[in-house]
């Protein structure tokens, strides 16, 4: 009989590949990239601003690992293709993208401002095909690669107040279903991850009252932590996700089943 894998065997290595992390200078883009790093990836982690990255890449850094900040606006094209164009001049080629960047500009729909509506659709449905479409280049030329797209709960089942945050991350489901088909050929899997209620500044900050009714829609009970995605985007960034495309891994507790 074999020998129950060790844990070195359980975990996922993602030793050779380099991996791009949009929105990583906090909470579950954070969690994504030291996660990554921690399975032996190299780690492109991009944002806005650059002094919000050094905390991350010194991390990084302190665990073995190696990681480069970029400064990057994914919904202005140009600096789309530099944040892709950088990872594979400084690594020799790009094996994971993750698309998680995404604002907020929450109001009622009778009150949205045109500009909030597309501030939020821009970043985060434009932002990611305009990293897809980069990265999908140097991709297809390796015949390999893996794509996730970070989505929400609510873009499966809307939320008051979010109209254009919820139309933004259900049309990333719709992108990540029609680029699967196209990349499918190429080796190159497409993927999204939606998160439900995660454990955040916001979160902690809610009263008791307020924290018992969220907690009410979750049958697990628990809000998740950005661990429980970060653990979910790795499976689906690894060799053992090879013939999985094109699909919805929801991370919500059993919120949205």
């Amino acid at each position: 009989m074999r020998p129950l894998p060790g844990k070195d065997d359980r975990q996922m290595d993602l030793n050779g590949k380099v991996a791009v992390v949009t929105g990583a200078s906090r909470g579950i883009g954070r969690a994504i990239a030291l996660d990554l790093a921690g399975r032996k990836a190299r780690v492109v982690v991009s944002a806005r601003s650059l002094a919000a990255l050094e905390g991350v890449v010194e991390t990084i850094a302190a665990e073995g690992g190696e990681a480069l900040a970029v400064a990057a606006d994914v919904a202005a094209p140009g600096d789309a293709v530099r944040l892709m164009g950088t990872a594979v001049d400084k690594f020799g080629r790009l094996d994971i993208l993750i698309n998680n960047a995404g604002i907020t500009r929450d109001g009622l729909l009778l009150r949205m401002k045109d500009e909030d509506w597309d501030a939020v659709l821009d970043t985060n449905l434009k932002g990611a095909f305009n990293c897809i479409r980069a990265a999908a280049k140097t991709m297809s030329k390796q015949r390999s690669g893996r794509i996730i797209n970070i989505s929400s709960v609510v873009g499966q089942m809307g939320n008051p107040g979010q109209a254009n945050y919820c139309a933004s991350k259900a049309g990333l489901l719709g992108l990540t279903k029609s680029v699967a088909r196209e990349l499918a050929r190429r080796e190159v899997t497409v993927n999204a991850v939606t998160p439900g209620f995660i454990t955040t500044d916001m979160t902690e900050s809610l009263g008791e009252k307020a924290r018992e009714a969220l907690l009410g829609q979750i049958p697990l009970g628990r809000l998740g932590t950005p661990a429980d995605i970060a653990s979910a985007v790795a499976f689906l960034a690894s060799d053992q996700a090879g013939y999985v495309t094109g699909q919805v891994l929801g991370v919500n507790g059993g919120m949205y089943m």
